[in-house]
């Protein structure tokens, strides 16, 4: 479990989890990581069972959200409950959310963020990853690419319209990791861009409880 304190004590708290091909340790998670953190929201980023062990295929689901909510009891002992958000990239997002729907949180989140939901794997969208959305009380923040083969916007507006009163962020030409192209982003600033909306949003859900 790695931690990347913002400056201020007090300050929200958010727990990330990885996506399935690389852990804590990646570039991208070391990066949002730092980047919340520079923002004013601490961080806590960690690995799943699998990973851990160094292995590459994914444990199973009920596994992964055991360990998720584990981690979350450890991460934000001590922090103002209203403070504290799950979230993660990828699977690491789609695993917070399953982990919440089954209300093993506690306590249970103020939110939830998501880095690049993996609706459905590419190419298939008749598998849908959504069904257990609707359970879930916390309210949710979707961060998502319109490049993004897991989910296309066409998919991704009806869906987040239907959880009523969630939040829909789309990343012009990002792709599954927020991120475009030189051609489309010269500056390489759409990650930034996805960093400054989820740090203001989980900031003003605390403002809002106090």
């Amino acid at each position: 479990m790695t931690r990347y304190p913002a400056s201020d004590p007090a300050s929200p708290l958010i727990v990330l989890g990885h996506g399935a091909g690389a852990g804590e340790q990646s570039g991208w998670m070391r990066d949002v990581g730092k980047g919340l953190s520079a923002r004013g929201i601490s961080v806590v980023t960690f690995d799943f069972p699998y990973m851990a062990a160094g292995r590459k295929v994914p444990d199973k689901g009920a596994v992964l959200e055991d360990a998720f909510a584990a981690i979350w009891t450890e991460a934000v002992r001590g922090a103002a409950s209203d403070r504290i958000f799950a979230g993660g990239k990828s699977m690491g997002g789609r695993i917070s959310s399953q982990t919440a729907a089954r209300s093993l949180f506690q306590p249970p989140p103020a939110g939830l963020v998501f880095f690049g939901y993996p609706l459905h794997p590419p190419g298939k969208p008749e598998q849908r990853r959504d069904r257990h959305l609707p359970q879930i009380a916390a309210p949710m923040l979707f961060l998502h690419g319109t490049r993004d083969p897991f989910g296309a916007p066409e998919e991704m507006d009806p869906l987040v319209a239907s959880l009523k009163g969630e939040t829909l962020r789309l990343l012009d030409h990002g792709d599954h990791s927020l991120v475009a192209s030189k051609k489309n982003d010269p500056k390489g600033e759409l990650l930034d861009s996805a960093l400054d909306v989820a740090a203001e949003w989980m900031a003003s859900r605390a403002r809002s409880a106090t």
